[in-house]
C-alpha cells in the first residue's frame, strides 16, 4: 500500500490532479475560518469557550458538516449543506414529476437541466437559510449568541449576512464541481469530509481531557480507553463490510445479432447494494426529529418548551429516530430502485434471470430481493445512527467524540474513502502500476 501511494506521484496527470485537490481543500477551510461582516468573532469564540458548544441532534450534525463553521458564524456558515438538500430535493422528485424523469433518461444534456435546477434551488433554499441565520443572530436566538455580537444591528447587516453566506455556499459549490472535473472526484463528497475531520483533533483533545487525573480521579480510565479504540475499529470494520456488500443477482444473456455483428451471450451479474440508501435515511430522521427543537422558542406555553429542548435527550428521541431511519430506508429504495425498468431492461437487451420468467416475474423477483436486503441495511444502519447518542447520553462521552464511533460522520468518511481509493486506483492500474490492494474489493473493479 505504501508503494501504491509513492506511484500515485510518479504519474504527472494523477499528481496533477491530487495537488489540484489539496489546493481547493485549503480555499474551503478558509472559507469556513472568515467571519461573517459586522459579526464580532472573538466575544463568539469566547462565549462557546465559557458555555460549550452545540453538540448532538440537526444542528450540532450541520456543524460537523460546515466543519465548525456553523458555530463560527463564518461566511461558510451553511456549507454545502444547501447544495446536497436541493439534490435531495430534486432527486426525489424526480420520481415524481414526469419533466423531469423524462431530463432523467436523456442522457447528459438531461443532466445537465437538472444541474441548472438544482443551481437555481440552491441559491433559493441558501436565501432562506441565510435570512433565518441573520435574524437570529441579531435576535440572541443564534445558539443562544448574545445580540451584542453584532455590532451594528439593522436592515444593512441582515443583508450583508445573506449575501455573504450566499457567496460563501456558491463558491463551496464550485469548488465541489471543480474536484470532480478536475481533481480526484467526489468533489461535493470530498468537502464534507474533510470539514467533519476537521473535528478529529478537537476530538481526540477532548478525549485526552477526560484521561487526566482531576483530584487524582479521572472520568476515563485506561481500561475504558482501550474498550474506546477496540469498538471504533469493529465499527469502522462493519461500516466498511456493509458499504462495500452487494447480492450479486445471475443474468443469462442469450446471442443476439446487432447489426452485422453477432453478440455473444454469457453471465453476467447484477449487484444489489445491502444499504442502498446510503446515509440518506439518518439525514431525513434527523431533519424531521430536530424540528421540535428549532420551533421550541415559538411555542406557547413553558411546559411545551421545556419538553421541546429535552426531547432529543430523552428516550422517545431513539425510539422515533429508529423508527424513522427504517421507514425511510425503504422509501428511498421504493422511490430509488425501479426494478420494472430493470426488468425492462434486460429484456430488451435480451437477458434474464435463471429461473424466472423476463417482464413481470423478474421485476417482482427484484423487489422481492431488495426488500429482504434492504430490511437487513436498515437495522444496521439503525444500529450505527444511534450509537453516538446512546454513548452521550448514557456513557456521557461528548458528542465530538462519539460522532467518530458511528452516525453520519463515520458512514461519509468511510464511503468517501472507499469511493477515493477506487478512483486513484483506476489510474494506477491504467498505467500498469500496482493498486492499494493485492487481493480483494478494490482490486476486483480491475
Amino acid at each position: 500500500m505504501l508503494s501504491a501511494f509513492v506511484n500515485t506521484f510518479k504519474i504527472t496527470e494523477l499528481r496533477q490532479r491530487i495537488l489540484f485537490t489539496f489546493g481547493l481543500i485549503f480555499i474551503c477551510r478558509l472559507i469556513a475560518a472568515v467571519p461573517l461582516p459586522g459579526v464580532d468573532a472573538v466575544s463568539i469564540r469566547a462565549f462557546f469557550e465559557q458555555q460549550g458548544s452545540a453538540e448532538g441532534g440537526l444542528l450540532g450534525m450541520f456543524n460537523l458538516f460546515s466543519g465548525g463553521a456553523l458555530l463560527q458564524c463564518s461566511i461558510g456558515s451553511l456549507g454545502i449543506m444547501p447544495y446536497i438538500s436541493a439534490s435531495i430535493i430534486i432527486q426525489l422528485m424526480t420520481a415524481v414529476i414526469p419533466h423531469l424523469a423524462r431530463l432523467s433518461r436523456e442522457g447528459d444534456v438531461g443532466r445537465q437541466k437538472i444541474t441548472q435546477y438544482t443551481r437555481y434551488l440552491t441559491v433559493a433554499l441558501c436565501l432562506v437559510q441565510g435570512l433565518a441565520m441573520a435574524t437570529a443572530l441579531q435576535s440572541g436566538r443564534y445558539f443562544g449568541i448574545p445580540a451584542e455580537v453584532v455590532r451594528i444591528p439593522g436592515l444593512g447587516f441582515i443583508l450583508l449576512s445573506v449575501m455573504s453566506i450566499l457567496t460563501g455556499t456558491l463558491l463551496l459549490m464550485w469548488i465541489g464541481e471543480q474536484i470532480t472535473d478536475r481533481g480526484i472526484g467526489n468533489g461535493i463528497s470530498l468537502i464534507i469530509t474533510v470539514n467533519i475531520l476537521n473535528s478529529l483533533p478537537i476530538a481526540i483533545k477532548t478525549l485526552a481531557d477526560k484521561l487526566r487525573p482531576v483530584d487524582g480521579i479521572a472520568e476515563i480510565g485506561i481500561f475504558h480507553l482501550v474498550l474506546l479504540i477496540a469498538l471504533i475499529f469493529f465499527v469502522t470494520l462493519g461500516v466498511v463490510a456493509v458499504t462495500q456488500a452487494t447480492q450479486k443477482v445471475p443474468v443469462q444473456f442469450a446471442k443476439r445479432m446487432v447489426g452485422r455483428k453477432m453478440m455473444q451471450g454469457g453471465t453476467q451479474h447484477l449487484p444489489l447494494r445491502v444499504n442502498y440508501s446510503g446515509v440518506m435515511p439518518i439525514i431525513f430522521a434527523m431533519a424531521i426529529l430536530g424540528i421540535p427543537t428549532m420551533l421550541a422558542d415559538y411555542l406557547p406555553f413553558q411546559a411545551a418548551r421545556e419538553w421541546a429542548y429535552s426531547f432529543p435527550t430523552s428516550g422517545w428521541y431513539l425510539f422515533f429516530y429508529g423508527l424513522m431511519i427504517l421507514f425511510f430506508s425503504y422509501f428511498w429504495v421504493a422511490t430509488q430502485f425501479n426494478p420494472i425498468q430493470i426488468a425492462d431492461d434486460l429484456k430488451k437487451r435480451g437477458g434474464y434471470i435463471p429461473g424466472i420468467r423476463p417482464g413481470r416475474p423478474t421485476a417482482d423477483y427484484l423487489d422481492r430481493t431488495m426488500t429482504r436486503l434492504t430490511l437487513a441495511g436498515a437495522i444496521f444502519l439503525t444500529l450505527i445512527a444511534v450509537m453516538p447518542n446512546i454513548m452521550t447520553s448514557q456513557f456521557s462521552i461528548p458528542f465530538i467524540v462519539s460522532s467518530f464511533f458511528g452516525g453520519t460522520s463515520l458512514l461519509i468518511i468511510v464511503g468517501v474513502m472507499l469511493d477515493t481509493m477506487r478512483q486513484i486506483e483506476s489510474h494506477l492500474l491504467m498505467r500498469h502500476y500496482d493498486g492499494f490492494l493485492k487481493k480483494g474489493k478494490l482490486r476486483g473493479q480491475r
